[in-house]
């Protein structure tokens, strides 16, 4: 269980990495935001974190480190890309002998199987963020509207940790809740992923691009090949919540840019390959057809292809 105060580690000092830092932060966590990018630790070290959303702007002191400098914390929060997971769990495994909890919410699917290859599957939860993120300097991030977490055990042992880390997200102004069953959550967080991320990059339109019969219609027939290759593999998911949720995306976040059109922008490498392009693979191995996802995946990887020149 976490103590009061507890301390807290956020490996990945992106969009969800900051807001997560600074409302914690903000609500008295002990909080030490790591990444690889020095110039981005030197801001947050220096002015710590600023944070827009609906009840205004406020600049939240946090802590920043490198991996190797990371003292045994509390709470471990992967919120790296899914494509520099292995990588970031392989910089902290210094903190192992410790057993902190650790938690992912991050996009894509394997994510929980990383952490509890090295820090043990009774130590790892899991869960999803619909959380709308964007960073609007190397140390400020802005977000506003619904914030809705949902996290439980990568194993039966695991569930012990997921009250508790849920009742600190929750004090720090996210409606969080402990997930029944989080693979079934992690696989709907997917679907909805699939559904609005690719067609986003490919297009170069925020949601309201999307908000059309056509994108719509995408969305939906990624939905539905989601739930086929989730049921294939015994996972009950509910399509017409994702449907809902998807549908209030494009209403209440208009402008918001998926993180796959943020990554094209910026020139980095998407997590194709942990949403679209791990629905269609899944689904080529159990016998489940996903043309839609299979078509949306090469689309991203040509024009990444492209962009590498």
């Amino acid at each position: 269980m976490l103590p009061s105060s507890p301390s807290v580690a956020i490996i990945g000092a992106g969009a969800m990495g900051c807001l997560f830092a600074a409302r914690l932060g903000e609500k008295g966590a002990r909080v030490t935001l790591v990444d690889v990018d020095q110039a981005r630790l030197g801001a947050i070290a220096r002015d710590g974190v600023t944070l827009k959303d609906d009840d205004g702007s406020r600049t939240i002191p946090i802590g920043a480190s490198v991996a190797a400098d990371l003292a045994p914390v509390d709470l471990l929060i992967l919120f790296t890309k899914g494509v520099h997971s292995g990588a970031a769990i392989r910089s902290v495994a210094h903190l192992v002998a410790s057993k902190p909890i650790v938690l992912t919410l991050q996009n894509g699917i394997g994510n929980a199987d990383l952490l509890a290859e090295t820090f043990g599957a009774d130590q790892v939860l899991m869960g999803t963020a619909h959380v709308p993120a964007d960073l609007t300097g190397p140390a400020s991030v802005l977000t506003h509207g619904f914030g809705h977490l949902d996290l439980g055990g990568f194993t039966t042992a695991a569930d012990q940790f997921a009250p508790s880390v849920a009742a600190l997200l929750q004090g720090a102004g996210f409606d969080s809740h402990v997930a029944g069953d989080a693979n079934a959550a992690v696989w709907e967080k997917v679907a909805f992923n699939a559904a609005l991320n690719a067609s986003g990059m490919i297009c170069q339109v925020p949601n309201a691009g999307l908000d059309n019969e056509s994108g719509r219609r995408l969305a939906v027939n990624v939905v539905d090949e989601t739930v086929a290759v989730a049921a294939a593999k015994g996972i009950s998911i509910d399509r017409d919540k994702i449907v809902a949720t998807v549908d209030s995306a494009l209403r209440e976040h208009a402008h918001h840019k998926a993180s796959m059109l943020q990554d094209r922008e910026h020139g980095r490498q998407t997590e194709i390959e942990m949403i679209n392009g791990a629905i269609a693979r899944e689904g080529a191995s159990l016998g489940v057809s996903t043309p839609v996802c299979d078509t949306l995946a090469d689309l991203v990887r040509i024009i990444e292809m492209a962009a590498r020149g």
